[in-house]
């Protein structure tokens, strides 16, 4: 079962959410988690996993052969990122800006344009659970596989990273990801392929809005979605009236909490120290499998 974690804008959550059920989850099976916000990963923070280099993620980028190259600009028109820029007859090359695809190499008539790898960022993995009690032998930290991406500072494509995370993806058992926030390129990246999706919001009017371009962006992927509000009783019931009217199912509340926003400040999952929660998060797992299954018999309908 693949679920992502997403929302329409970043600080709803989404993190709070992924590491307390993933914790939660390893009572009933095998976990694994991808941090998919590359740009700024911080899930590790809570699940503390030792990370170790896994791969270096590259993008082939074009170099032009000055010799060979007369200044055609027949690479520089078939680019559509504007990585390519003819001055002087003399074909200039935006690295940062290339998307990899290798079409000015096609195209070059001179056979001008060779590539070479330019690394974007790397991908980070560990294991959670190797802790174990001196005294009781038991696991104190159940076991959880975690990965994470890593964008390079200054680079611009993030979609790479993601794919390479999803590649690593287990074809059986409990695999959560956190989604960037917002409803960009590297979302859909992440959302592609996934079971069902969790929108994480807030209630207040800027928790609200995202909401809704997030439910659009679901919807249109045709992916099966339930919504968390974060923070609840924190602000008004607005979301819970959208999501009414929508017949969007509200499948968990957190209540703005004192404790939970202590733990947190502290970096501590608060399913490890409020013993109500574990079972509650279970609980919404059943139902996410449920609803999934659900929407799988449906498409099966309306194909036959």
């Amino acid at each position: 079962m693949k679920v992502t974690v997403a929302s329409g804008k970043g600080g709803t959550g989404k993190t709070t959410l992924v590491t307390n059920l993933a914790l939660s989850l390893t009572q009933l099976e095998r976990v694994q988690v991808l941090d998919c916000d590359v740009e700024e990963p911080n899930s590790n923070l809570f699940l503390g996993a030792e990370l170790t280099h896994l791969e270096n993620i590259e993008i082939m980028t074009p170099v032009v052969d000055a010799e060979k190259c007369d200044g055609c600009g027949k690479c520089v028109r078939f680019c559509q990122y504007n990585s390519l820029a003819l001055a002087k007859e003399k074909v200039l090359v935006f690295s940062e800006m290339c998307h990899g695809c290798g079409g000015c190499k096609l195209v070059c008539p001179q056979n001008a344009i060779s590539e070479e790898p330019r690394t974007i960022g790397v991908v980070e993995g560990g294991n959670i659970g190797a802790l174990m009690d001196k005294e009781t032998k038991e696991i104190q930290t159940p076991h959880i596989e975690f990965l994470q991406g890593l964008l390079k500072p200054s680079e611009p494509m993030a979609v790479p990273i993601i794919k390479a995370l999803k590649k690593r993806m287990w074809d059986d058992g409990a695999v959560l990801l956190d989604a960037p926030p917002g409803t960009s390129c590297p979302v859909i990246e992440a959302l592609r392929g996934s079971d069902f999706c969790l929108l994480v919001t807030e209630p207040t009017p800027f928790g609200l809005h995202d909401l809704k371009l997030a439910v659009d962006v679901v919807r249109s992927m045709e992916i099966p979605f339930g919504v968390i509000i974060n923070r609840d009783g924190a602000g008004n019931d607005e979301v819970r009236k959208y999501c009414s009217n929508e017949s969007i199912r509200v499948l968990l509340s957190i209540p703005e909490s004192m404790e939970i926003a202590k733990l947190y400040s502290d970096g501590i999952p608060f399913v490890t120290k409020m013993d109500q929660w574990p079972v509650r998060f279970q609980n919404l797992w059943s139902d996410i499998e449920k609803m999934a299954s659900a929407a799988q018999m449906a498409k099966v309908g309306e194909v036959k």
